[in-house]
């Protein structure tokens, strides 16, 4: 079994809803990936769990 290595967000990592900073990397099972903002991965955590492969998230950094 060999694990998964997500590399960390940056400040260059955009939501692809609004454009803010991303903090939410979602790998989806068809192969594509999306970047939300904090804001956006609460609005639509209820999909993307069900869509999701894998959830990447870091929104333990804002405060």
């Amino acid at each position: 079994m060999s694990a998964t290595v997500t590399e960390p967000l940056t400040a260059a990592d955009r939501c692809d809803r609004c454009g803010a900073q991303a903090y939410v990397r979602v790998t989806l099972t068809s192969g594509g990936e999306l970047l939300f903002c904090g804001h956006h991965s609460k609005a639509h955590s209820a999909k993307l769990t069900q869509v999701a492969l894998e959830i990447h998230d870091e929104t333990g950094k804002l405060s």
